[in-house]
């Protein structure tokens, strides 16, 4: 039997777009991504901490450093600028390696998207 675990989480980011016309997904901030382990098209799982909100969807790169987390495509009608949101990511593994396994959690300034 496998379980699911977290693998990796952004725990407090400020949205800082929602684009409709976009065909879907969530944008990251690349440093974000790579801090927390989490890989282009990868499943993510998104908490809107302001209006209880729970989706997923899957991860594209932003550009490094700009601190960018835009919801994609029917995923913008889930949230508003300015929200705090957790991205999680889940792995499938055996309940023996998950006993020790620890997950990637990142906590970013929430005013800039940035690692601290």
């Amino acid at each position: 039997m496998f379980i699911q675990v977290v693998k990796s989480k952004i725990h407090r980011v400020t949205v800082t777009g929602a684009n409709l016309d976009y065909i879907g997904s969530i944008t990251i901030d690349q440093d974000l991504m790579d801090a927390a382990g989490i890989c282009e098209g990868e499943r993510v799982f998104i908490v809107d901490n302001n209006n209880g909100e729970r989706f997923d969807t899957y991860a594209i790169p932003g550009e490094r450093g700009k601190g960018e987390i835009c919801l994609n495509g029917a995923a913008a009608h889930k949230v508003n600028i300015g929200d705090i949101v957790i991205i999680m990511a889940y792995g499938i593994m055996q309940p023996d390696e998950a006993q020790g396994f620890k997950p990637k959690v990142i906590f970013p300034e929430t005013s800039t998207n940035k690692l601290i």
